[in-house]
This record gives structure tokens, C-alpha cells and sequence, in this order.
């Protein structure tokens, strides 16, 4: 299976060797995929499918509440913990995210940007809740809850002193443009952030 533009960056991220934990892993893509460069991958997922999905391919995956929290494991007990594309559906991000951090050296957070100008444009102009290639769903199906932009997320990471240590912005196609770079709340559509806590 191929990589979606966020799991993409991620893989990119993540050194051979490393002991991973994906939080809402779906079908395991993304494991499967670093399990072939020799990473130790462990996914939660709640979905029954997707559950099943992963044990079919032999993914180590437990099914779980991510609204629960991760008292199941230990502080610093993976070198990066991976939330892709979840943060917005989950009821309390900002306690996920302090679990991420407690649970892992390093947190990886992947989210829509809902700052995205064709976002702003679908609001201002039509009136109506966007829909586009990353935020697909209409406003009555959509598993999304906490919809935020890029200054939000990196307000929450202030806020709970945690220190950027990379991101990348992007479009739907994984392509960066000179407005992302001038305006990444404004053009970006995909954000994907490498943090971890504070030492100081």
C-alpha cells in the first residue's frame, strides 16, 4: 500500500532501529511499512476493522480508546509516539498530547490545516463548512471535533512547553510552495510536527 503525503514525512523521519508507537494506526500502512526498516512498531487502533486488518498483517496492534489515555504504558517507553491525522477527532488533544510525550522521547503529530485559505474561502464566501481533499467529510459525518490551524497547534505546544524540533507544511500532493513558506497557515494544507517535552 502507498503512503499517504503525511506518513510519508513521518517514515522520513524515523531512523532504522527505532521502537515506535502509532495511535490510531488504521490498517497498519504506515508500520508495515517501517517494520520493513527493522523498526520495533506497536499500533492502537479502536476500529474493528482496521483492528482486524492490522492482525491479518501481522501488525502487533491492540485495540484501544485513545480518549483513555496511555496509562497501559510506562514513561518514556518508545522513541517517537505517531498521531496521524487523529488529533482532530479526539475529545481532549491537549491530554493526548501530554500522554505522547510522557510515553514516548519524542511525539509525532500530523493534522489538516483548517487555516487553509480554500477552508477560509468555503466559510466566508459559501457559508458553509469546508470540504476538500484532506477534510473530506460533510459536516454531519465527519469524525472531526477539535479542527485546528497551524497557530493553534503551535500555541497548544507553547502552552504545554514543548519545544519544535522539526515541521513540514505541505499541499495534498506532499509538494512545499514559496506561499507555504511565506504563509504556511494561509497555504498549507497538511501539517506534520516532530516535538518533544522541554528539559529546562
Amino acid at each position: 500500500m502507498n503512503l499517504r503525503v503525511d506518513q510519508q514525512i513521518i517514515s522520513d523521519w524515523i531512523p532504522d532501529g527505532a521502537k515506535v508507537l502509532d495511535l490510531g494506526c488504521g490498517n497498519g500502512t504506515l508500520l508495515n511499512h517501517l517494520q520493513q526498516r527493522q523498526v520495533t512498531g506497536y499500533g492502537l487502533e479502536i476500529d474493528n476493522s482496521k483492528f482486524a486488518e492490522c492482525i491479518k498483517a501481522g501488525i502487533n496492534v491492540i485495540q484501544a480508546d485513545l480518549d483513555q489515555g496511555l496509562s497501559q504504558f510506562a514513561d518514556q517507553s518508545f522513541d517517537f509516539v505517531i498521531l496521524s491525522q487523529t488529533l482532530q477527532a479526539i475529545q481532549r488533544p491537549d491530554f493526548l498530547l501530554r500522554e505522547i510525550v510522557r510515553v514516548g522521547k519524542k511525539g509525532i503529530i500530523g493534522f489538516p490545516n483548517f487555516g487553509y485559505w480554500q477552508c477560509r474561502a468555503q466559510l466566508a464566501l459559501a457559508g458553509r463548512m469546508p470540504v476538500s481533499k484532506t477534510l473530506p467529510n460533510a459536516w454531519y459525518e465527519t469524525p472531526n471535533i477539535h479542527l485546528c490551524t497551524i497557530q493553534d497547534f503551535e500555541r497548544l505546544c507553547d502552552d504545554h512547553r514543548l519545544d519544535v524540533l522539526n515541521h513540514s507544511i505541505v499541499n495534498h500532493k506532499h509538494k512545499d510552495s514559496l506561499g507555504i513558506k511565506l504563509l504556511p497557515n494561509l497555504f498549507g494544507q497538511i501539517a506534520v510536527y516532530l516535538v518533544q517535552k522541554q528539559t529546562s
